[in-house]
């Protein structure tokens, strides 16, 4: 049975993923599944864990059944991220979703230090293990039962942009070398009467816990507010410029309130001279038509130019190449002149990328430092700078 024959039997509509009931029956599917089979392997290993006496075989079998609670929570999750926005929650509850996947990661490092504690006392204190060919074959199916999980798993995670489904496909697959693990202490056992039982576990142990380390980060950063898909801010910028009178973006900020629930404001260059009435159904429009091609709620602010004025651009062609002498600067945004007669204000906002850590003094520094090499190529100019992130990287 493949992924793609349970998603079109089971999933209606599977290919509308951007509708959130589409979603919420992609959770649905991988949590019912998730239990399943975990709910089966967990009793046939806890049956032989107990028979065989091998703490890897139940500790592998006390892991499935932390896999059926994480199946659990991954439904829970779907359930409450799908519910409507409310007055608390004007974006929806989209990021339950992110939470249910931290839940996992949680449950993952508990059951990791459960099995550091019990494997150590295993080696403190060593029991004897019995050893039989039909335990290890049976162990040696589950690997093939663990592998596929993992590739389900992965799969409607990656068709629908899921952390939580990705999360469950990666233990899945840390599920297989914890069995792996638990082979070779069998056969070892088995084959030449060595009992390594207890220091396979604490490997095993510790296989948990970094792969619990690991989804717990991964789970985080969308949390804490991590730098939007460098395709999907490509693809803002391009699809905005494309309409008429857009000279160019920038202050481009995204939101992140779930799957599916992102809201991303930005700044439209357009021209000075251009009817007001006449930008405004511009920049609605684009609003309208991109929200809805791009799936996010969007926000563009007008910001108008001077594109004729000879003055403004012999003055800002200064200031670029200027500002070729600071690799630190990406770019610059809202050039205006103010002021009469010879000495004039610059005033404009520069660019840097999280990239360069900079600190407050440093900024002012930099700040007067381009000022003395403007001074260089027109006397008469003062500039006026403010320091800009880039949130999209």
């Amino acid at each position: 049975m493949t992924a793609k024959f349970i998603i079109s039997h089971f999933i209606k509509n599977h290919e509308d993923i951007k509708n959130r009931k589409v979603r919420q029956q992609y959770g649905t599917v991988s949590g019912v599944i998730g239990i399943v089979v975990n709910l089966i392997l967990f009793i046939i290993e806890i049956i032989l864990g107990v028979l065989t006496n091998s703490i890897a075989i139940i500790g592998d079998a006390v892991h499935n059944l932390a896999d059926v609670t994480s199946s659990i929570v991954t439904l829970v999750g779907f359930k409450l991220s799908n519910r409507p926005a409310d007055k608390e929650h004007p974006f929806g509850h989209g990021r339950m979703e992110y939470i249910s996947a931290l839940v996992v990661s949680f449950l993952i490092l508990v059951v990791g230090l459960q099995f550091v504690k019990t494997s150590f006392d295993r080696i403190l204190h060593p029991q004897e293990v019995s050893y039989n060919i039909v335990t290890f074959l049976i162990i040696i199916c589950a690997i093939p039962l663990k592998l596929w999980l993992s590739y389900f798993n992965k799969s409607l995670g990656k068709i629908i942009n899921s952390a939580t489904l990705e999360a469950s496909g990666a233990d899945a697959l840390n599920d297989v070398a914890i069995l792996g693990g638990v082979i070779i202490s069998l056969a070892a056992g088995y084959a030449f009467k060595v009992d390594i039982d207890g220091y396979v576990g604490l490997v095993v142990a510790v296989f948990i816990l970094l792969s619990g380390l690991s989804l717990v980060k991964e789970t985080l950063n969308p949390l804490l507010g991590q730098a939007p898909d460098p395709e999907l801010v490509k693809e803002i910028k391009t699809s905005v410029t494309k309409y008429d009178h857009i000279l160019g973006i920038h202050d481009l900020i995204i939101h992140n309130y779930g799957p599916g629930r992102s809201m991303a404001s930005l700044h439209a260059e357009v021209p000075y001279n251009i009817s007001i009435m006449k930008i405004h159904e511009v920049i609605d429009r684009a609003e309208k038509e991109l929200s809805k091609k791009l799936n996010m709620f969007i926000v563009i602010h007008m910001d108008p130019v001077y594109t004729d004025s000879k003055e403004v651009n012999d003055a800002r062609k200064t200031v670029v190449k200027v500002l070729q002498q600071f690799p630190i600067v990406d770019s610059l945004h809202d050039f205006r002149i103010v002021g009469e007669g010879e000495n004039k204000n610059l005033i404009f906002d520069i660019v840097i990328s999280f990239d360069n850590k900079v600190t407050d003094e440093e900024e002012e520094k930099l700040k007067l430092d381009i000022d003395a090499a403007v001074k260089v190529e027109h006397p008469g100019y003062d500039t006026v700078i403010t320091i800009d992130r880039d949130y999209t990287t």
